[in-house]
């Protein structure tokens, strides 16, 4: 029983809702913040927020993602901040997620600018 260990590998299609967990920082967290810590000196705030993307291209060992904004990320696979939505994620925030035909496409210009979460 303990002795087994299995690890979790996840396969990803294009177009597929997913949920990364991101670390972030500010003086006043928002309303979707878990996980609040205060600073040592009481300045700020450390906190992660759960971001709703959708996977535009599946790579070696990489995905990437596209924001409801429009931006890309790449993301390793195996990261565990990334999952896949679950069934009540996307039935009751399925407007937070974006669709890869209303998303505008990504320039060489942008691609070369892409952001390594």
């Amino acid at each position: 029983m303990f002795g087994s260990f299995k690890m979790r590998i996840q396969s990803y299609k294009i177009g597929q809702p997913v949920v990364y967990r991101r670390f972030k920082h500010s003086a006043r967290p928002g309303v979707r913040a878990d996980n609040v810590v205060p600073e040592p000196l009481g300045e700020g705030y450390t906190y992660e927020v759960d971001k709703y993307w959708v996977i535009e291209e599946v790579r070696d060992e990489t995905v990437l993602l596209r924001t409801r904004r429009g931006k890309a990320h790449e993301v390793q696979m195996h990261d565990p901040r990334l999952r896949r939505a679950s069934f009540m994620e996307r039935l009751f925030k399925g407007k937070r997620f974006p669709r890869l035909d209303d998303l505008p496409p990504v320039t060489e210009s942008r691609a070369d600018r892409l952001g390594r979460v």
